[in-house]
């Protein structure tokens, strides 16, 4: 892995850790202000919803088969697969990180169920 995939894999590990899921400080130093998600329960999800009441659940998951693609000098798109230790679910996933003056935000999510 070079450095960019490396920073943005360590990105993508913080924001499932059940700290940070639970937590809508953590949480927002990691989303863009811009932020929105395409969940794998089929709801759409954005960053004012993180702020307000929703909160994730602290579940402990996995991440495999990690690519990064990148779009742009300020932008990268990620696709994997996550193993959620806690309920046995596997899904697909993919996110969009933009380079701010802040560092990399994570702008797009999306989770679909997989077999």
């Amino acid at each position: 892995m070079n450095e960019l995939e490396k920073e943005i894999f360590e990105l993508e590990c913080s924001h499932i850790r059940p700290d940070v899921r639970v937590s809508k400080e953590k949480l927002g130093e990691v989303l863009d202000d811009d932020f929105f998600e395409f969940g794998s329960s089929g709801r759409v999800w954005k960053r004012s919803d993180y702020n307000e009441s929703h909160s994730l659940s602290p579940d402990e998951m996995e991440i495999s088969g990690f690519k990064l693609d990148e779009l742009g000098p300020a932008a990268v798109l990620t696709t994997y697969r996550i193993f959620n230790k806690t309920t046995g679910v596997s899904s697909i996933r993919s996110s969009v990180w933009k380079k701010r003056e802040t560092g990399w935000k994570l702008f797009f999510h999306q989770g679909t169920l997989s077999k």
